[in-house]
């Protein structure tokens, strides 16, 4: 199915044309019907039947609302245009909103790409692009809507993990979250393109590891997050050592040989990357 613009005419001109004819038809009934002339009271039944078939073809359309007419069966096409119309007599009329629907999934449970089960919601918005496919090419749009996107938040969801704990390129589902609600919109636009739906936005809501691993999970960022700042209060300390080293020796304050300059380096690298503070231990030197 592909949408079309059905006939139509403004409301108030067909509104004063069956006026029209009623207006000439009740004075030929009652004309032809205190005469003998047959004719007259045909042409009266005729035009008031024409009047009242004028009546079935009224509609109003609201705006962002768009009218499908069918004629017994067969699809006649569709009005956009806000306001009152007369179209096509003994059509039957459905409407469909054309306007733009929020749609937030349920929580879903489901495998990242690296097996965690993990919760993930998403919030999709949408509007009907093509009235005659929403309305003929699949039962309930509404309802399609929601499956198909239910379907494709699930298969975005396993083609990511959760997090990158390699701390490489690769995209994750907690810190590219706009580029895989992008891939989600791309995604649903694919499988939403048979109903005539044009998806606007889509944008992750909720993401949060199941509550059986949540615990386990924690624990591993919180080893993650340590062993990062480890690594860069070492790479610190071991930068202040070499400075160190080398300043003493480019100003002469002592010579040291290898074996004091080894002890040195333990003694700085203790109290700089120890979590605590360090009790030092002065040598005053021997009275012998």
């Amino acid at each position: 199915m592909k949408e079309k613009q059905a006939w139509k005419i403004n409301g108030f001109i067909g509104i004063l044309a069956i006026l029209v004819l009623a207006g000439i038809g009740f004075p030929l009934i009652l004309t032809g019907g205190g005469s003998s002339n047959g004719s007259l009271l045909a042409g009266g039944i005729v035009l008031l039947i024409a009047a009242a078939l004028g009546l079935s073809g009224l509609s109003i359309v609201q705006p962002n609302d768009a009218k499908v007419l069918t004629f017994f069966g067969t699809y006649i096409g569709v009005i956009r245009e806000p306001g009152f119309w007369v179209s096509i007599p003994l059509t039957n009329k459905n409407t469909v909103s054309l306007r733009v629907v929020n749609f937030n999934s349920d929580k879903l449970k489901v495998n990242d790409l690296e097996g965690n089960p993990i919760e993930i919601a998403a919030v999709i918005e949408y509007r009907v692009l093509d009235s005659a496919k929403a309305m003929f090419d699949v039962a309930d749009y509404e309802e399609f809507v929601k499956l198909q996107s239910e379907t494709g938040i699930r298969h975005i969801a396993t083609q990511y993990p959760y997090d990158n704990f390699q701390e490489d390129d690769s995209m994750s589902l907690r810190k590219n979250s706009d580029e895989v609600a992008d891939q989600l919109a791309i995604d649903l636009q694919h499988r939403l393109r048979v109903s005539g739906v044009e998806i606007i936005e889509a944008r992750i809501m909720h993401l949060a590891y199941s509550s059986e691993i949540a615990a386990a999970m924690l624990q591993r960022q919180q080893a993650s997050a340590v062993l990062s700042a480890r690594k860069v209060i070492v790479d610190g300390a071991v930068g202040l050592v070499k400075s160190a080293i080398h300043q003493l020796a480019e100003e002469g304050v002592v010579e040291l040989d290898e074996e004091k300059k080894a002890q040195m380096v333990n003694n700085l690298m203790v109290a700089l990357v120890s979590e605590k503070g360090t009790q030092p231990i002065i040598n005053s030197g021997s009275i012998y």
